[in-house]
């Protein structure tokens, strides 16, 4: 449907052919853009009387000039007759127009761009959590993570953006934790360098040792529903007295004075089991030297265990947030008697958090909201699992205090 207003001519008026070149013009459009363009308009009769005063006066002044005639030319210059004018919207369109070609692109361009806008907004409204998970408050995305640390913080963590319950999608929600590494790449350990008499290399195999420790300790699937840490327990010297006798009668027999939690995460398979693949972890390994030939590996780690009940399928998750620093040491065979290849546990202390402070069974038991208060009541202090500012001594690890958050 065009807009262009209809031409102005009388009833009388002869309507005019097209020329040659219009008709032409006019089927190469219509081959070009797969469909009929808009008709060439007609000019009006005050057009073609204009038109027609211009051609009489073009022929007369042709014919005086010399050597005139129809052939009489001017050297060097072609000549183009005036034909009727082209009316608006056809072949010139209206001012301001771009190029046909670049006209098309553009038109083309926001064609692909209208059909994506309209896909995605589809995809939003079937799954609207794609879009809600990253803006502010969201449905529980992570936010951007946070640097790794490489020393202890100057105080807790505030709250949280994204507050709410955790749920099975969203386990993190509502912690700190959700800002932080996952897993085993969350363990990362510093540049080696010569240290105490050792080499690089030394160093940086003591430095690998510790996390495949940690990694197994606190991170490995099995030993979290309670299976034996054995490379964890490789990686200990087996002539540190009383160590590994020690650490294999806890997990044996366990008891309030054999735990092998203080070294372990174990959850009872029975009770409880991973909300999820995912355990957050925040912390940071330092070397020191010790004596001659003695090489110091000290980690200060912490991490987030969301879990649901074994047995049951209410949606509730809890959250069980467990601390552990220890020392390990590389020392050297030829001054040392030690096994080459293996390290001493000089010290290692843990704080659990969440967890039944009366059950000495060799498991942690997170308490889940719907159960209400049970167990031993808290004596100890109040703690944020969260605050990593402080140092874990052994003192701290004594007593039933109670945690501000989950």
């Amino acid at each position: 449907m065009s807009t262009v207003p209809p031409p102005d001519r009388s009833d009388d008026d002869p309507a005019p052919s097209l020329s040659d070149e219009q008709l032409e013009s006019f089927l190469r459009e219509a081959a070009e853009s797969g469909h009929a363009p808009s008709a060439p308009k007609e000019p009006s009769a005050r057009a073609r009387m204009v038109a027609r005063r211009l051609r009489e006066e073009d022929e007369a002044a042709r014919r005086a000039a010399p050597g005139g005639g129809r052939g009489g030319r001017v050297p060097g210059r072609k000549r183009k007759e005036p034909g009727p004018p082209a009316p608006p919207g056809w072949r010139t369109g209206p001012a301001g127009q771009e190029s046909k070609g670049g006209g098309s692109r553009r038109r083309r361009l926001g064609t692909v761009v209208g059909v994506l806008v309209l896909a995605a907004l589809a995809v939003v409204a079937v799954r609207p959590s794609l879009l809600l998970d990253r803006l502010p408050g969201g449905g529980g995305g992570a936010e951007q993570p946070l640097a790794a640390e490489n020393a202890l913080p100057t105080g807790a963590p505030g709250d949280p953006a994204r507050s709410g319950r955790a749920t099975r999608e969203h386990p993190f929600r509502g912690s700190p934790a959700e800002r932080w590494a996952e897993g085993a790449d969350a363990i990362e350990v510093p540049a080696a360098k010569a240290l105490s008499g050792m080499s690089e290399k030394d160093v940086a195999f003591a430095l690998r040792r510790t996390k495949e420790l940690l990694v197994s300790a606190n991170l490995d699937p099995g030993v979290l529903r309670g299976e034996q840490p054995d490379e964890a327990l490789a990686v200990l010297d087996p002539k540190q007295p009383e160590l590994l006798p020690e650490l294999r009668r806890s997990l044996r027999a366990p008891d309030e004075e054999h735990d092998p939690l203080r070294l372990f995460t174990r959850f009872d398979p029975d009770e409880v089991r991973p909300a999820g693949d995912v355990v957050k972890v925040r912390g940071h390994m330092t070397l020191a030297a010790g004596e001659p030939g003695v090489v110091k590996v000290n980690a200060d780690y912490t991490f987030v265990y969301p879990l649901v009940r074994a047995d049951g399928d209410d949606g509730e998750v809890s959250r069980t947030i467990v601390r552990r620093v220890l020392t390990l040491t590389l020392n050297d065979p030829a001054r040392w008697d030690v096994t080459e290849g293996k390290l001493l546990l000089e010290k290692y202390f843990s704080e659990h958090n969440n967890t039944d402070c009366d059950i000495d069974d060799g498991y942690l038991h997170p308490a889940f909201a719907a159960d209400g208060p049970s167990g031993e009541r808290p004596t100890g202090p109040t703690v944020d699992p969260y605050d990593r500012s402080q140092p874990l001594t052994g003192a701290d690890s004594e007593g039933c205090g109670r945690v501000t958050r989950t």
